[in-house]
């Protein structure tokens, strides 16, 4: 209809609006209407445009991976109070669309040998308090020059990563310097649990030993259950996403674009829905709880 009414305004002064009315079945009354709200259609214009420019703006500095709920808070954030369908609306026109996540492969090699230790979390991934309970696992990142294996420790509390090391292994090292760096800079309170996978890098006696060296527990999932360390598995599956998939040409670059996607995005900047105090940052999440222990 809006075209229809539009082509009346652009021939009005040749055939006159009654025929054009009369010929294309439009009432003048209607005609009249559009034409008096031409205005306003015109600010709403601009005023889409102008937050489509946001959102763009938005989507850029969440590396492309941010879909509606967090533009949505963003922008809440900086002070825009606009209706989410209106953003999903205008993200769905200029085809902005945050990443989807895919299975990884699992490195999991339980050592049948050794004795596991119990699972203390129960598949309750969350804590009230920051340094309590941490999530740990190993994944990979392809390389021209072969596999670079990552390990990471996160704090339910915060969801923040405290700790994380880099190799071209996975031997038990590897975990042991990321559980060292989460000591050394995430706060861990005696008897913090350190939750993981049955493999061999954490059933080892080497990280057994550091585990009773740092005065924390050691927690272990069961074999063959992404469930019981679910949270780390979603932790990789928005790594692997948001960081792109792809190989990289050696393994410095890929350990700088992890420690960038850590250190600047991740921990600082993306944004996730705390049930208690809405849209935080992780860093931000553990400063609130300062705050609060503090008070």
């Amino acid at each position: 209809m809006s075209e229809i009414l539009a082509f009346i305004e652009a021939e009005k002064t040749t055939h006159g609006v009654a025929f054009l009315c009369r010929l294309l079945n439009v009432a003048r009354s209607s005609f009249y209407a559009w034409l008096a709200s031409a205005k306003a259609r015109t600010a709403r214009k601009a005023a889409d445009d102008a937050l489509a420019h946001e959102i763009t703006v938005f989507d850029a500095a969440s590396r492309h991976t941010y879909g509606v709920p967090r533009i949505h808070a963003d922008l809440r954030r900086r002070g825009r109070r606009v209706n989410r369908k209106r953003v999903a609306r205008l993200m769905r026109e200029h085809g902005i669309q945050g990443v989807h996540r895919r299975r990884r492969r699992s490195l999991t090699r339980p050592d049948k040998k050794a004795r596991p230790a119990p699972d203390l979390i129960g598949r309750d991934f969350t804590a009230s308090v920051p340094g309590t309970k941490l999530v740990g696992d190993i994944t990979f990142l392809p390389t021209v020059e072969g596999w670079l294996y990552l390990a990471c420790w996160l704090d339910l509390a915060t969801r923040e990563v405290v700790g994380y090391a880099m190799a071209h292994h996975h031997r038990a090292s590897l975990v042991v310097d990321a559980l060292r760096m989460a000591h050394g800079r995430g706060g861990l309170q005696p008897g913090c649990i350190t939750h993981s996978d049955r493999g061999s890098e954490y059933t080892s006696a080497e990280f057994r030993w550091e585990i009773a060296e740092l005065g924390l527990r050691q927690s272990c999932g069961r074999t063959g259950s992404c469930f019981d360390n679910a949270a780390a598995e979603s932790f990789w599956a928005l790594l692997k996403e948001e960081i792109g998939t792809r190989t990289w040409p050696d393994r410095a670059t890929a350990r700088a674009e992890v420690f960038i996607f850590i250190e600047t995005f991740y921990n600082r900047r993306r944004l996730r829905k705390h049930k208690a105090f809405g849209y935080l940052t992780p860093a931000e999440t553990s400063q609130r709880h300062q705050h609060n222990l503090a008070a």
